[in-house]
């Protein structure tokens, strides 16, 4: 096993067969010296929450980088941000977003979704073929973090190929060298374009989260100005390429089983379950890593300290010792409180009560308002060559 069988052009197609091999393999698959993947449920499940494996995001990008990774722009730009941070200074700063992100504030978004969804649909309707890429799971997410950011959505669109190039970075196969620079200059153009908007909210503080950020302040302290650009990139970038893609997996998996779209469609209250099956039966972020801090004893075999562990996310929602035919979507299947796509522990995602609210919304205004639509690209999808970000180039929809 090697880095470079994460990134086949069959593997990008359907990552799923792969995953079955990593879990037959064992629970633990050595990829590189002191690195290893997992793609068994109870093996991730089991390490997620423990506080025992944390993150060292530098060694796991030296591992498939070496040293030179130290100096290259996007990897100390993603190493400032609270998603590679360990206790306490993650505590600190989780704390302070959540207030931006609990259920009362994503609850006074839903109407700004809810308007945002039927003005992309309004924009459709009359046309006979539409990308609902570009022109719906793209745009969607982004005008409501732009909202959450105060930023203009025109400039979100400015910058949302550069969000892209920097996640590209969060792959676990390396990036050709080439691929690599692009991602440097996306991240130079991001905290350049950021480091703007931070010093106008620090003389002109508003209610958003930039200038939350800036005036946070814990036992004296406050963050720097290279943290605060950082995570201001991190919550642009996760807010809406994570999410873009979600929406459009999930169209993707209802109409691959007409049966099931026909099901959601004749019972729309069906739309939570529906959202969370298909994020689990193709979920958008594939994989997470984690490091041990200490020798862990876990399905019966010892993790050393030290060891790198890359989580296969999209491996353990499709596990069958976890799920009953998990190559199966059921819309109606019983939810589970072990889903792990959003992770779990102190690292569960910040925004996972946005995402599934936008999600759900967006299905189910596009039944009920675009009942006719179906896909006509579905045998020739062009997949992202992401390993760790699963989502699609274009999705053509027949109104």
């Amino acid at each position: 096993m090697k880095f470079t069988d994460l990134s086949s052009p069959a593997f990008f197609e359907n990552p799923y067969p792969f995953y079955d091999n990593i879990r037959r393999a064992g629970a633990f698959v050595p990829l590189a010296p002191n690195v290893m993947l997992t793609g068994r449920h109870a093996v991730i499940d089991a390490l997620l929450p423990d506080r025992r494996m944390g993150k060292t995001y530098m060694p796991s990008v030296i591992a498939r980088y070496g040293e030179s990774a130290r100096e290259q722009p996007v990897f100390q730009a993603l190493e400032r941000t609270f998603l590679m941070m360990n206790p306490p200074a993650h505590t600190r700063l989780r704390a302070l977003l959540m207030k931006a992100f609990n259920a009362r504030q994503i609850e006074t978004l839903r109407t700004i979704a809810e308007e945002t969804t039927d003005s992309l649909i309004d924009a459709m309707r009359g046309k006979r073929e539409v990308d609902l890429v570009s022109e719906f799971a793209m745009p969607l997410p982004l005008q409501i973090i732009c909202r959450l950011l105060d930023l203009p959505v025109e400039e979100g669109k400015r910058f949302g190929d550069a969000a892209s190039l920097l996640v590209s970075a969060f792959d676990l196969a390396p990036l050709s060298a080439d691929a690599l620079a692009q991602a440097n200059r996306a991240a130079l153009d991001l905290e350049q374009y950021f480091g703007a908007v931070v010093a106008q909210r620090r003389a002109r503080p508003g209610s958003d989260i930039v200038s939350s950020l800036i005036q946070a302040e814990e036992g004296g302290e406050r963050l720097s100005e290279a943290e605060i650009v950082s995570n201001v990139i991190l919550l642009f970038v996760a807010g809406h390429e994570t999410t873009s893609n979600m929406l459009g997996n999930a169209l993707i998996a209802l109409h691959r089983h007409p049966a099931q779209l026909e099901r959601l469609r004749a019972e729309p209250s069906l739309v939570a379950q529906a959202v969370a099956e298909c994020a689990r039966y193709d979920t958008a972020v594939q994989m997470v890593v984690r490091t041990a801090f200490d020798d862990i004893d876990v399905n019966g075999q010892t993790l050393a300290r030290g060891s790198i562990v890359f989580m296969l996310l999209g491996s353990a929602n499709r596990d069958p010792e976890r799920f009953e035919a998990p190559d199966t979507l059921d819309i109606e299947r019983e939810p589970s409180g072990h889903l792990l796509t959003f992770g779990a522990g102190i690292h569960y995602c910040l925004g996972a009560r946005l995402a599934m609210m936008e999600l759900e919304i967006a299905l189910q205004k596009l039944m009920t308002r675009l009942p006719q639509l179906r896909l006509t690209n579905l045998d020739a999808l062009a997949w992202r060559k992401r390993n760790n970000l699963r989502g699609v180039e274009r999705l053509i929809g027949a109104l």
